[in-house]
């Protein structure tokens, strides 16, 4: 069986508010999610094509509504998103279901400093 090469490059980005608290130190509770776990695992290049869904898992609850975004690379990197992206129940967690193909790199950022 072919496999295929997945690069989730995960990049959420912190935009300079609430990231400090009131006597200005760093703490996990004040700094922005980040993402702790992603399927395909970020970098693997041995992905069987024959997933059917794309996983981020955050180190926080989410935005739901909408709120998120999955970066365009190029049109050539980007899985092709066979259903509705959503959230799972844990809030932390973001699933979009695609169908893959042999052969390919498939690129995704999580959020960007233009979202």
């Amino acid at each position: 069986m072919r496999r295929l090469m997945i690069m989730l490059l995960v990049g959420v980005l912190a935009i300079g508010v609430g990231i400090v608290n009131a006597e200005n130190k760093i703490t996990v509770k004040s700094m922005p999610p980040v993402v702790v776990k992603t399927f395909p695992q970020a970098g693997d290049t041995a992905v069987d094509p024959s997933i059917k869904e794309i996983s981020v898992t955050f180190s926080k609850d989410m935005m739901t509504a909408e709120m998120w975004s999955w970066v365009i690379v190029s049109k050539e990197s980007f899985p092709n998103i066979s259903g509705e992206v959503k959230y799972l129940k844990d809030k932390k967690t973001c699933v979009a279901p695609v169908n893959l193909k042999p052969g390919k790199t498939y690129v995704i950022w999580f959020n960007s400093e233009k979202y």
